[in-house]
């Protein structure tokens, strides 16, 4: 029964019309995949022997070890963010003689052979004969590989427990912000908790029991939710929700932009790969510290000015290069009411501005690091203002795809196109080019001046700039209404 179900979704995945014309997008996916792939096989392979030169007089195993904590949680994090629910099209199949345990079991064991849990494969399992190789005990070793194992699959059925709560994910981000936090200003170790926690799995096999115990149980109760769901009549029928309103009163001091604006908010909050977006750019916040806390990015300034652009700009680049297609459903009826096309335009600008300002807000706390990296992170925040939120606004009057908003981010390809891959290049590639070009003559202060100063720039030339963007809008109006007019 299991290769009969399978069967059928290998069919209506090369028989849907999304496969027939998105073939571009497929292979692009395809080789992004394989590059992760490779990637974490690089990792696995030559980790232990870059840790043992980076750190001579520390144990590669015992330093992987300590840093695993942190991995299990951002893994979870990026899961809730990214990870497709496992789905199967049962509603024809309910109508039909198969036991609903068939069609669960099915569910749940499909949700195993995710990407998200092969790529971790890739490196743990040739990490692990590495470890054999320098001549670590294989049975310790093979006791450690099954633990991770069986953990990967563990934060499986625990994201699909807790996908869909807002509340789950705002604890599990505070709880890595906070480990990170205390972690980098040295109030608690959690590394040594962490080596502890993960070297028990090597030293004796008998803790291994514990995250199979938790497997054992996240399993059975992703199978009690989705017995109690599977119900034809519950399948069929109309769901009713008890409407939720939102005080945005606050946004009316914006005057006539005010009504835009609020329709956005709803719109990113209530759908949900508009809400991936925004928690994501959240994420973004800590990027900086990928690069600014290590060396080897010290004599490479222009890569810390493309991390400073990202820490304030994850939700402007992430959300602003796929407007106007957030709307691609009703676009049609929008263009036929009586409203101003500028302040619906104005009003994305408005609120990719504002988030970028709360990132900002938040980013404060980099002043930790160093004077200098607050000072780049400032700097991109106003090209991201000034030149980034412009440039992406004209840049989507290209767009002629359309979104499904309740669809998830990863692995959805709607309303992607070749200019998706194209904007990207000059939002990062121009003020790393601009700091270049004034600090190698004029010191880091220019470099960073002659950002901020592009972006203060963009922001004076605002209206002038709107309103050619305005006419672009226009000109194409009847072309994108036709893209978005096409269903896949």
């Amino acid at each position: 029964m299991f290769k009969r179900f399978l069967d059928f979704e290998i069919k209506q995945f090369f028989r849907s019309t999304f496969w027939q014309k998105g073939i571009a997008i497929n292979i692009i996916m395809g080789l992004f995949a394989l590059w992760i792939i490779l990637s974490f096989l690089g990792i696995g392979l030559g980790g232990f022997y870059l840790i043992k030169d980076i750190f001579p007089d520390k144990d590669p195993f015992e330093l992987v070890n300590g840093f695993l904590l942190f991995y299990v949680i951002g893994d979870l994090i990026f899961r809730y963010l990214m990870q497709k629910l496992p789905v199967l099209n049962i509603k024809p199949l309910l109508m039909l003689d198969i036991k609903k345990s068939k069609l669960i079991n099915y569910i749940l064991i499909k949700s195993g052979v995710s990407f998200f849990n092969f790529f971790s494969f890739f490196f743990f399992v040739p990490f692990s004969f590495i470890l054999i190789k320098e001549g670590y005990p294989s049975n310790n070793v093979f006791s450690w590989l099954t633990g991770m194992i069986t953990i990967v699959f563990v934060i499986n059925y625990l994201n699909f427990i807790t996908n869909k709560s807002n509340i789950a994910f705002g604890i599990i981000v505070t709880t890595l912000g906070s480990i990170i936090a205390l972690q980098q200003f040295g109030i608690y170790d959690f590394t040594g908790v962490s080596a502890t926690i993960f070297n028990s799995l090597y030293n004796s096999w008998i803790f291994i029991l514990i995250p199979v115990a938790l497997l054992v149980v996240f399993y059975i109760v992703n199978y009690k939710k989705l017995e109690a769901q599977l119900y034809l009549d519950d399948a069929i029928k109309v769901k009713v929700k008890e409407a939720n309103t939102s005080d945005l009163s606050f946004v009316d001091r914006f005057g006539d932009l005010a009504p835009f604006m609020k329709n956005e908010m709803r719109l990113i909050w209530r759908n949900k790969r508009t809400k991936t977006v925004f928690l994501m750019s959240f994420i973004f916040l800590f990027y900086g510290l990928i690069f600014f806390t290590q060396e080897a990015y010290a004599d490479k300034p222009a890569m810390l000015i493309f991390a400073a652009l990202f820490v304030t700009g994850g939700f402007a680049i992430n959300y602003g290069q796929f407007i106007p297609a957030w709307d691609s459903e009703y676009y049609r009826m929008i263009m036929t009411q009586n409203i101003s096309y500028r302040k619906f335009l104005e009003s994305k600008w408005l609120i990719m501005s504002t988030v970028t300002f709360v990132l900002y807000v938040l980013s404060i706390p980099y002043l930790y690091l160093g004077l200098d990296k607050f000072l780049m992170i400032t700097a991109g925040a106003i090209f991201n203002v000034g030149f980034n939120s412009l440039f992406l606004l004209w840049s989507g009057s290209f767009n002629r795809k359309r979104i499904d908003l309740d669809a998830n981010g990863f692995g959805n390809t709607q309303g992607t196109s070749a200019i998706q891959f194209l904007i990207i290049i000059p939002l990062t590639g121009f003020p790393m080019i601009l700091y270049w070009a004034f600090s190698s003559f004029l010191g880091f202060n220019a470099g960073v001046l002659a950002i901020a100063a592009f972006g203060l720039l963009g922001i004076l030339l605002k209206n002038p700039i709107m309103n050619l963007i305005e006419k672009k809008y226009i000109k194409d109006k009847y072309a994108t209404i036709h893209g978005f007019n096409q269903k896949k």
